[in-house]
Order: structure tokens, then sequence, then C-alpha cells
């Protein structure tokens, strides 16, 4: 016991504010706990007012030599009855003990069983543990019994849940001062380029925050204001059934109960003498906790070198096409959260949350295109120098509201809320072409175009959510959930004439649509000795309705305007889900599960118009497209080994019909009457992907910590259905792919961190359009327009190394300095090969901010100890309690 309790102890040590060694002045342990609950009578089950609740612990008298007890907390129960004791030491033997005039005596054991974290572990979640509901206790004329409360709460690193692997990422320094991109460089699993395209087994995943969808990308979201991310490889019931292909990222926001206050403040600059700059603060107060957070984050992104080979045959001349890009990406994000939760009573809590996110950025890019036109007579080579300036503008506001009702009975709860988000995006673009008709050559012409483009996407969510312990063992759960979404983008292409733009009709498009995805889930769970499982059933229906604007051209050659309406009702379908867990013995566990998911087609991949917005990814919708639906399937098995060792192995495979997926098709613009690329979706007519993965966390030393990731898969995509159809699409076939990571801890003394990570990629099938990472993600909601890989291309192998070093310093180290830099070795790349048999061969190979240094400071701030905060306020507090003494004074 005496081990235990040093254990738990040295885990608290670095608990801001708590004195040295996480002790208050005169060398008491922190003072943190807190139980709570409800005095009602065994008849009526209404509260009572008037009684005396005193906590007392056990200690030792120096004068007498012998143990006595002492009224350590203690109050006088309000008109509803309820009691709440803070500010309570966390190891002792305590008892609770109850009277009240025409009522038993009630005099019962209430423990805190709080276990050490471990090195590395979650701190906050150990805190957590601290916070304990007694439930309803009923007084009548002979007592009743509670029995001993014990609070256990203990997460290594990483942990294997019923649906999901959890990450604690709050000590990757390596991340500190970056984005949510920063962080999932780290995060098993998931895959981040150099683009910041995220895939989760090479898959687009769906991005939550605190368990609900966002319109926010990772790269909006600071790293410094992220506690932890939860891996959803294979969704259930509960969750949206959109994101057949692809599991969910839940990113959990840092948030404090804690009573007292507490924050962080921040700043850091990088190479290119960007800022950063960011605090958060917590102040928990009687009832209401306050919490918010500030960050500004300047970037200076460059891409060099950027090249593009491409050769196409479908027209005459055949086209050899090579070109170099120097692009620069200047700009800023300043993020704001701002929230608070108000405990009406002791099972009672409201929230309400919001956030602003505001972003510039001014991007240009200087282009060389040098094209060899073959023709019979022999080759052509001209000249082209192309320079692009954009101003671009985003602003997003978020708010959610949402209330939590905990039951008498332990376990049952009953959530509910409500979430609105609208985004608003504007830009305008410059792209001036300087024409030579060879190298070296005279100008032969020049030619000004301008896109000024503009777009809002406004989402709401309502959702309720139920869950009822049924025994000790087994639980239901229900809950039901309403989304819409509005979204509509203007889109004009056109030159500059005499000074004064002059739109392109043919080339400039409007559209809007509205989107509604209604949905049930009912799950129930049980255990049978070792044996867990879970069993989930989901019901959804959606439609949507779309309108576009755009001009074509007619029968004889004549410009027309349309507005062609677009409507789609999808009926009711039916998601079951089943999780089955075996514990083995010896910290064992192995699990297996099975969901079936939906992606319905985006309405920008249905709509006909093609965009020529930019002209390096031209692309166009599919209006003949079809939902596709994807059965997954996951054996896992999980092995806790002493010193915090983890080992988690998986076997998993997905099974994808009518897949939603990219191809390149051969047209001509209507303008210059050039060859053209144009990228378009189709429904090949299946898909498979499955792997092997290995995650493992070791305690190599004291000092030295390790947590590596592999996963090997094979995938391939069947197109044959569309030589049906009159098209041959070459597909690259079974193709075998691996992709590993790790990350090395080590600790330098008591003062200096250093981490060493490295990932590597081999030659994949194109992972999925889309970003989580650094385009407006809307997947999750619906119609989030997912697209599962390309048809015709690969990416060839990439890989680098990145380390960061952490000094640590002041009382209880509450500062710190990091330095870090990414991609040491300059070998992260994006290699992407393109093919299309008869038609053309693209190659695009970049490079972006290769071994690019940071320094980032940062100092916390706080007490937990209440008596420290609310000196002022004791006697209203005991008012506010119904008088008797305040709990921990």
């Amino acid at each position: 016991m005496l081990l235990l309790a040093a254990g738990c102890y040295s885990g608290f040590a670095q608990i801001p504010g708590g004195g040295a060694g996480g002790r208050r002045p005169g060398g008491g342990q922190a003072n943190i706990g807190h139980f709570y609950g409800k005095i009602v009578d065994s008849k009526t089950g209404k509260g009572i007012d008037g009684i005396s609740v005193q906590l007392v612990q056990s200690k030792f008298d120096t004068v007498t030599r012998t143990r006595k007890d002492v009224a350590i907390a203690g109050m006088i129960t309000g008109k509803k009855g309820d009691f709440s004791l803070e500010n309570l030491p966390l190891f002792g033997n305590f008892r609770l003990k109850i009277t009240a005039v025409g009522y038993g005596t009630y005099d019962q054991k209430v423990a805190f069983d709080i276990k050490a974290p471990g090195s590395g572990g979650d701190v906050q979640a150990a805190l957590a543990g601290a916070d304990k509901d007694l439930g309803n206790i009923k007084l009548a004329a002979d007592a009743q019994t509670l029995g001993e409360v014990t609070v256990t709460a203990s997460k290594p690193l990483i942990q294997l849940g019923v649906d999901r692997k959890i990450y604690n990422v709050e000590k990757d320094i390596s991340a500190s001062g970056g984005s949510g991109l920063d962080v999932m460089k780290n995060v098993p699993s998931v895959n981040v380029d150099i683009d910041g395209n995220v895939t989760l087994r090479n898959s687009t995943p769906t991005i939550f925050v605190d368990g609900l969808p966002t319109t926010l990308t990772l790269d909006q979201i600071p790293a410094d204001a992220i506690q932890s991310v939860e891996i959803i490889t294979n969704p259930g019931a509960k969750y949206d059934a959109s994101g057949g292909t692809s599991g969910i990222l839940n990113i959990v926001l840092k948030k404090n109960r804690k009573t007292g206050y507490n924050g962080a403040v921040r700043a850091g600059v990088d190479q290119r003498g960007k800022m950063n700059l960011g605090a958060d603060l917590n102040v928990k107060q009687g009832k209401v906790n306050v919490f918010g957070s500030v960050n500004l984050n300047q970037r200076k992104s460059i891409t060099s070198p950027d090249l593009t080979t491409r050769s196409s045959f479908f027209t005459q001349p055949y086209n050899n096409l090579n070109e170099s890009d120097y692009s620069v990406s200047k700009g800023y994000f300043e993020f704001g959260r701002l929230g608070l939760d108000y405990l009406m009573d002791n099972r009672n809590t409201l929230s309400l949350s919001g956030t602003i996110v505001h972003g510039k950025f001014t991007p240009y890019i200087n282009s060389d295109i040098y094209i060899d036109s073959l023709y019979p007579s022999g080759t052509k080579t001209s000249y082209t120098r192309r320079l692009s300036n954009t101003d671009a503008d985003f602003n997003n506001k978020g708010a959610m509201l949402s209330f939590k009702h905990t039951f008498p009975k332990q376990g049952e709860e009953l959530t509910a809320n409500a979430n609105y988000s609208r985004s608003v995006n504007a830009n305008n673009n410059l792209i001036n072409s300087s024409y030579y008709n060879e190298v070296g050559g005279l100008l032969s012409s020049t030619y000004d175009q301008q896109q000024i483009g503009s777009g809002t996407n406004q989402n709401v969510t309502a959702q309720a959510d139920y869950t009822l312990p049924l025994s000790e063992k087994s639980k239901f759960e229900t809950g039901a959930r309403v989304a819409a979404r509005d979204n509509n983008s203007v889109n004009d292409i056109g030159v500059i004439a005499g000074g004064k733009f002059e739109p392109l009709p043919l080339l400039s498009s409007s559209y809007d649509y509205k989107d509604r995805v209604y949905a049930g889930y009912a799950t129930y769970s049980n255990a049978i000795r070792n044996f867990t499982y879970q069993l989930g059933l989901r019901a959804e229906s959606s439609n949507y309705h779309g309108t576009s604007n755009s001009t074509v051209v007619d029968g004889l050659g004549n410009q027309k305007d349309t507005v062609v309406n677009f409507s789609t009702q999808y009926p009711i379908s039916l998601f079951p889900s089943v999780f089955l867990t075996q514990k083995l013995g010896g910290d064992q566990d192995i699990t297996l599960n099975y969901t079936r998911r939906i992606d319905r087609p985006g309405f920008n991949q249905l709509f006909p118009y093609t965009d020529y917005s930019d002209s390096a990814n031209i692309s166009r919708g599919n209006p003949a497209l079809k939902p596709q639906f994807t059965n997954s399937f996951e054996l896992a098995y999980e092995k806790n080994f002493p010193n915090n060792n983890t080992l988690i192995a998986s076997v998993y495979y997905k099974y994808t019909t009518d897949l939603i997926t990219r191809t390149s098709v051969g047209d001509i613009n209507p303008y210059s009457h050039d060859s053209i690329l144009v990228n378009t979706y189709i429904n090949a007519s299946s898909a498979y992907v499955g792997g092997f993965e290995v995650i493992s966390r070791n305690s190599i030393t004291r000092w030295w910590d390790v947590t590596s990731n592999v996963n090997i898969f094979v995938s391939r995509i069947n197109a044959d259905n569309q030589a049906s159809k009159g098209d041959t699409i070459t597909t690259q076939g079974q193709t075998s792919s691996w992709f590993g990571k790790i990350n090395n801890s080590f600790k330098i003394g008591k003062k200096f961190t250093f981490q060493l990570s490295g990932d590597y990629t081999s030659k994949t099938i194109l992972a999925p359009g889309g970003s989580a990472g650094t385009s407006s993600n809307t997947s999750g909601r619906g119609f989030g327009g997912t697209v599962s890989g390309s048809a015709q291309g690969y990416s060839r192998p990439t890989g680098g190394v990145d380390a960061a070093l952490k000094y640590e310093f002041l009382k209880n180290k509450a500062a710190a300095l990091t330095l870090s830099v990414s991609d040491i070795f300059r070998t992260r790349v994006s290699d992407v090969y393109t093919m299309e048999t008869g038609q053309f061969t693209q190659d695009v190979y970049r490079k972006r901010d290769p071994q690019f240094f940071r320094l980032q400071f940062y100092y916390r701030f706080g007490k937990f100890d209440a008596s420290l905060f609310k000196r002022k306020n004791i006697k209203a507090d005991v008012d506010q309690q119904g008088g008797g003494m305040p709990g921990g004074q």
C-alpha cells in the first residue's frame, strides 16, 4: 500500500501551483478530491434538507500515540438534499457520517483509489478520477449501506477501447507551437503528407472535435489546444454511417474542471521569423467553470522544387509538358475559444462554448512551362512564364450548447447538444501568362486572367443520447441525430481587358445545395465473465437538393445560360455493428468487430460543370454517381506488460461496392482549344483493402521510451464495370504497401527531454481525394464527397526524420523551451504518377518546407487549492450550501 501511495504521489508531483513535489504549504498532499451526492428519503425519494454530512479521516495523534477520527469536511444539506465536499486529500482512510433528527445514522467507508499514471501517462485522466458521485443516499429508520466507493483512473499512453484507440499527445514536444497537423504526424495509424493531407490507413478520415463533426480543418486547430486523439478505425452504430472506407479522428481539446484557476501562455518563432502566440485560462468557482484560449499563428510555406511532367496523346499534336513551379504561401490564422460549464446541481450540467477562427493568406506561384508539340513535320518547342497571385480570406464561427443529466443509478445519463458552425471564404486570383514561340525567343503575347471566388458552408446538428445500465455488466444506449447543411459557391473566371475584369461565362459557375440526414441508433452491451459484447443498429435517411447556374453552348454554337436542379432522396438504410472482446488473462485482450457504412456522393462530385479555377487540377462532377457501401472487419489483440509497455496488433479487411473513385479523361478547353486533363469520378464495381497493423509502446529504460507503428496492407480497385459503358480504364491491379513510424523519447537528466521520430511510406495507390488537414472538411455530415483513391495512379515512396529538444525550468518545471526541426534530411516528397493507356502519363514531384526549425516557449500557472483562490468568498459558499463548515476548510 505504501508503494502504491508513493507511486501515485510521484504521478502528481508536477501539478501546477501545488507547491514543491505536489504538496501544499505545510507538507500536506494536494487536496483536490471531491465527493458529492444527494440525501433522499427512502420512502418518498425526495431530497432532505438540514442533514448533517461529515467526512471523517483516521489520523495518528502524536501526543497520545493513537489513531483518532478527525472531521476534515462537512456541511448541512440544502432544500434539495444535495451535498458537495471539495478540496479533499486523495489518500487516507475516510468515513462518511450522516446524521439527522428522525432518521437513522449513516456511517460508511468511502475512498479514492488513485493509481499512478506512470511515466508518460495521462495525469489529467488520473486527476479526473478524484471527482466522485456517491449517488442518492437513502435515509430511513435503519441506515442504508452504500458499500465502499472506489475511484479508479489510470490510463496508459495507448489504450484499446471497445471501438477505439486513445493516444495521449500532451507530451508530444515536437508539435509545440504548431497545428493539429503537427500533432497527427506522431499519432499511430495516421499519415500526413507534405501538403497536410491526412490519411488513416490510406483513407481520408472524418474529423471530430470533442465528439462532434466540425468544419474546422486540422491546420486551423492549434496543437497546444489538443489534449488527446481518439483513433476510431471502425466506428460503430453510435456514429454517423457516412465515411465507409475511412475512420474517425476525434480531437479532444483541453479543458479542466478542477476547483481554482490554471492556465498557460506560450510564444514561438520559426526560422522564417514567423511568430505564434497563445494563452489558455480555466477558472472554476462554485458552480461555474469558465475556460478559454486564444492563438495567433503566422506562417510562411515554400514549395520548391515543384516539377510536373505530362505527355498527352489523345489529340494531335501530341504534347510533352515540363513545368517547374516555385510557390510561397504567407499568412496567419487567429483562433479563439470561450466556454462555460454551469453545474446546476450535482447531477445537471449546462455547457456553452464558441469558437472564432480567422485566416488570411496571400500565396503566389512562379511557373516556367515548356511544351514540345509533336507534328508530323517535326517538333516545336514553346515557353510560357506564368505568375499567379492570390488573396484568400477565411472566417469560421461556431457555437455548441449541451446538457448532461446523470441519474442516481451509476452510469445512467442523458445528454443533448446542438451545434452550429458557419464558414465563409473569399479569394481573388490574378494570373499573368507571357508566351514565347521558342525558348529564348521574343515575347509573342501576354494573357491576364482573374478568378474571383466565394462560398459559405453552414452546418446545424442536434443530437440526444441516453445510457441505461441494466445491470452491473450490461447497458442499453440509444440516441437520435439530425444534421442540416447549406452550402453555396460562386466562381467567376475571366480575363483582364483594358484594366477591367470580363468574365468568361463558359468557365464560370455558381451553385448552392442543401442536404439533410436523419438518424437513430440503439446498442446493447453485456459481459459474461471475461467475454464482452456490444450489438448495435443504426438507421439513416437522407436527401439533398441543389441548383446550379452555368453557361453552355447549344447545338447551334450559341452560348446559353442554364439553371439545373438536382434532387435525390436516399431511402432508409440499416447499418449493423458488432464488437466482441475476450479477456485472455495476463493483461491481454482480443477484440473482433464488424460494421457496415455508407458514402454518399457530394454535390461537387455530382455537379456536371467543369471547374477551371485550378489549371493544374481541372475537375468535373458525374451526376450518375451512386452511394458506396462498405463492410468492415477488424480483429485486434492487446497485451499490457509491466513497466507501462503495451502491444496492440490488428488485422483488418474492408470490402466496398460501387466505390466512388477518381479518374482522368482528356478534353478540350472551350476557349483556348488546348488539350486538357479533367479529373472526374466514377463508380468502380468494387474495391478492397486488407492489412496487418502493430502499435507498440516500450519503456526500454527509465530514460528511453519508444512508440512504434507498422501497417502492411494490400489494396485493389476493380473498374471492370466501365468496359460495359464503352470506357476502358487502366487500373494498378493489386498493390502491396506498407507504412511505419517510430517515436523515441529520451530523458536527459532532470530538465531535458529529447524526441526523435521518423516515418516511411512505400509505393501506395493514390490516397483519397480531399483532405482532413488543409481544406474545408465536410465529411461526416451526410454528403462529404469521400473519394477512395484513384483507379489510375500511385504515389512513390517517401519518408523523413524529425527531432525536438525540450528544456524545463523554474519551480515545478512551470516553464519550458522547445527547439524542434522537421524533415532533417530533406527526404519528404510528394512523388505521384498518373496514367491512362493511350491518352496521357503524368509525373508530379514536390518538396515543401524541408529542414524546418521552430523555437517555442511555454509557461503554465495555476492553483488547484480553492481556499487560496476563494478566501473572500468562503462565507458566501457556506450560505449557498445551507450553512455548516465548507468542505476542506
